[in-house]
């Protein structure tokens, strides 16, 4: 596709950019019941995933180094429209962006699966970037849903999406629900739910080792800056405590919801 492609869009005041600017906030994305993906890799996995692509923005250098990305978008009927670099600079939040950039329909509300082999709850986790790599990691472990209780981000947000890098195409996300009701509703089906704080009253490699994660596990998180309260750690089955070796004060989020996640995933294989 050649530098300059007739019809290409580069005022960042057009209408259509300014409409998938808008999805950069909370409000946008939910009168328009969409949102922005930004890199071939997102698009592609939304693609592929049939979350539905109402368009795709794409630059002409892009444009040539995405060949199987357009042929893809084409196949699955998407509206591809060649921009310039002032309007996609419009529509990204990355300082360097890849060139591509999707408004992507958002799926139906996802429900609580019947049976969670796997999964993973979080309660007022406020960052973005610790939601979509948690989401991520949840993914890899091969957990069934990734559950969003009271005060949560919002999921589709940049941000989110970008950490997640694409795994919120392939995990069922549930976020609607307060966080209460969504362990009771775990627990109902038969799946334990565990939760981790520093005074946990069990070490999490003791856990393993006398095969309490064999079990379906819901994990729960709490905010990195508060925790979880009380109540909360009250209504779960066990409070869990991670070792910590070293010198360190305490592992971020994320890295605590990996190595939960991942040492449920080997008692479960």
């Amino acid at each position: 596709m050649p530098a300059g492609t007739p019809g290409a869009i580069d005022s960042p005041r057009n209408p259509r950019i300014v409409a998938a600017r808008a999805l950069h906030t909370a409000r946008g994305r939910r009168d328009a019941g969409a949102f922005v993906a930004e890199g071939p890799h997102a698009v592609l996995a939304a693609i592929e995933a049939s979350f539905r692509v109402r368009e795709l923005f794409i630059t002409d250098a892009a444009a040539d180094r995405e060949k199987d990305l357009l042929r893809t978008a084409a196949a699955a009927g998407v509206r591809v429209q060649t921009v310039g670099e002032r309007a996609l600079a419009a529509i990204t939040e990355t300082t360097t962006p890849q060139g591509v950039v999707a408004v992507v329909g958002m799926p139906p509300q996802a429900a609580l699966p019947a049976v969670v082999r796997l999964g993973v709850l979080l309660h007022e986790c406020a960052d973005p970037g610790n939601a979509g790599a948690i989401i991520r990691t949840a993914d890899a472990a091969g957990a069934d849903v990734a559950l969003f209780g009271d005060n949560s981000v919002d999921v589709w947000s940049g941000k989110c999406v970008r950490a997640s890098a694409g795994s919120v195409f392939h995990l069922p996300l549930v976020t609607a629900g307060d966080t209460p009701s969504l362990i009771d509703r775990l627990r109902s089906s038969g799946c334990q739910v565990l939760a981790t704080a520093a005074t946990g009253d069990v070490d999490l490699d003791d856990l393993a080792t006398d095969g309490a994660l064999a079990g379906p596990t819901t994990w729960l998180f709490g905010s990195e800056a508060h925790g979880l309260p009380r109540d909360l750690l009250d209504r779960v089955d066990r409070v869990v405590r991670i070792p910590i070796h070293g010198r360190a004060e305490s592992l971020n989020l994320a890295a605590a919801a990996a190595v939960c996640l991942y040492a449920s995933a080997r008692a479960h294989r």
